[in-house]
């Protein structure tokens, strides 16, 4: 009967995050098609779409420097599937199912001595399948889902590794992979790997060959990466989104001193250390506060519709019975989970933007744990539960409808611009004019254009990198001014000489007033968005 369940739960799983994954989200983000394209081009040549050769530290793309296993894992579905939409989303929807199938297994890791391990477990498995948060980081590109596997993964064969003989060596690879897959994991899973080590020391001194074993496969697959750890372009990102680069508090803290006359006491009040952190703390919370969880989500609409939290609002009892319930009971290897929790946020207290669902999905699936641990022990203490479990199957139920409805009728239409909706549109009707003029030029306004153009035209990887034209600045960002005869930049400061004999797309509200529009491209909402024209 067990078996039934779980099969059902991951039928649910797969039908909410593979139906209709090509075209909802709407449109490919920048950086979806780049990991679509350097997918495209890692399975042509082995090298990424600036030339590296099997690169394993990171992807360039845009400046970001990206950890490159997500491109790696898009090979073979973009091989399968062509470069599409489907195929560059398709790896984090399988490990999102997948995630949720190992869940199930987890948990009964954790309370392997309950009697209700197998309903602890199937119901935390549920939860995830039916996450809206899970569900729409499973629905697009986004490599935190992918590190969100591999660090549950590390933890499930952590625990199976004080029985298991390879276990804590495939435990180390995981958390490996999850390092080489997304940045927060490069904090939090060595931060639970200590952990699990401190708490399972006693195991681990009776399996010393097994441990010395995994220390030494997790040492060699981290050691080519180490450099790059501490290199300027790996701290490049994190100098541009962390509090501690933010000089606006620099200043309210001088203000703050200069306010108290430059008292001594004022310096030590004042004192940077201890304002930041003050920050860090309030961005960490940030990301429990109840409005995040539980009433809009993440801000971000390409991590939260807007209509419920990343948690459905029934579940905020049966979180807080969840807490309560194991600090009480103290069952199984309860305190994994909220540590779990706790670790998984810590990256994400240092972020300028909070709360953040992306930089905290390392926290998942214990959210779901705790919910389950908290409804089935609160159903053990209700005398009418056969009742209370039929209403709030419901009660569930409509939750789930209302936001599968909000999320596949209303979303793609309130949020296409945030989905960059409109270029694979534009790309194609530029193919079939294109011959008719010598230069195309593309707006940088919106963002990254010139990688719409590798990904929905094809490009050949190795034509591309002989005729762009590609500058870094200074703080390392990369940006390609043209390939073959398109042109990215600023469409308005263009000469009329260099203009002549030419095609431009541009946002709506940067049109000439002289152009002559050719096509104009809408949202979803049917607001103008992108428009061709010749002047």
């Amino acid at each position: 009967m067990n078996k039934f369940f779980l099969s059902l739960i991951i039928f649910t799983a797969m039908l909410l995050r593979f139906l209709n994954l090509g075209s909802n989200p709407p449109s490919l983000t920048w950086d979806e098609a780049a990991w679509g394209y350097n997918a495209y081009s890692l399975g042509i040549d082995g090298r990424d779409e600036f030339g590296r050769f099997l690169p394993y530290d990171y992807l360039e793309s845009f400046g970001d420097f990206k950890p490159p296993v997500y491109a790696y894992l898009d090979i073979l579905p973009v091989k399968l599937f062509g470069l599409t939409e489907f195929a560059t989303r398709f790896p984090s929807a399988l490990m999102g199912v997948l995630t949720v199938f190992l869940t199930y297994f987890l948990v009964k890791e954790i309370f392997k001595n309950s009697q209700k391990k197998e309903i602890y477990a199937l119901v935390s498995s549920f939860l995830l399948a039916i996450s809206p948060w899970h569900i729409m980081l499973s629905r697009a590109a986004f490599e935190a889902n992918v590190a969100t596997f591999f660090t549950t993964c590390g933890i499930w064969l952590f625990l199976k590794g004080r029985e298991n003989k390879w276990g804590f060596s495939l435990s180390a690879i995981s958390f490996v992979l999850s390092i080489y897959t997304f940045n927060s994991a490069r904090i939090v899973a060595p931060l639970l790997v200590l952990f699990l080590v401190g708490m399972f020391h006693k195991d681990i001194t009776k399996k010393k060959k097994q441990a010395t074993t995994a220390f030494f496969i997790g040492f060699i697959l981290i050691l080519p990466i180490v450099k790059f750890l501490f290199s300027p372009q790996a701290t490049l990102r994190f100098k541009e989104v962390n509090i501690f680069s933010d000089f606006n508090i620099i200043k309210r803290v001088n203000q703050q001193i200069e306010n108290d006359h430059n008292a001594r006491w004022s310096s030590v009040l004042h004192n940077r250390r201890f304002v930041f952190t003050v920050e860090y703390l309030k961005h960490y919370f940030d990301n429990l506060s109840s409005s995040f969880l539980f009433i809009k989500g993440d801000g971000n609409p390409k991590f939260s519709t807007q209509q419920v939290g990343q948690l459905y609002m029934w579940e905020i009892p049966f979180l807080i019975a969840g807490v309560l319930f194991l600090i009480r009971k103290k069952e199984g290897l309860w305190l994994l989970v909220p540590i779990w929790l706790l670790i998984g946020i810590i990256p994400a207290g240092s972020a300028r933007e909070t709360p953040h669902a992306l930089r905290i999905e390392a926290s998942l699936p214990t959210f779901q744990i705790l919910v389950a641990y908290g409804l089935i022990n609160s159903m053990e203490k209700l005398k009418r539960w056969k009742l209370v479990t039929a209403g709030l199957s419901l009660v569930i139920f409509f939750n789930l409808i209302y936001f599968l409805h909000d999320y596949y009728v209303h979303y793609p239409v309130h949020y296409s611009r945030e989905w960059q909706y409109g270029y694979k549109e534009s790309v194609r009707y530029v193919v079939g004019v294109q011959n008719n003029f010598k230069k195309v030029w593309v707006t940088q306004n919106l963002g990254r254009p010139y990688m719409y153009y590798l990904f929905y035209l094809h490009y050949n990887p190795s034509t591309f990198r002989t005729n762009s034209d590609i500058k870094r600045d200074v703080f390392g960002f990369v940006h390609v001014k043209r390939f073959d005869k398109y042109f990215f930049g600023d469409n308005n400061r263009i000469s009329r000489a260099e203009g002549k004999g030419s095609l431009f797309v541009n946002t709506y509200d940067q049109v000439p007033n002289n152009a002559k529009i050719l096509k104009d491209f809408k949202l979803l909402n049917r607001d103008s968005y992108l428009v061709v024209y010749t002047k």
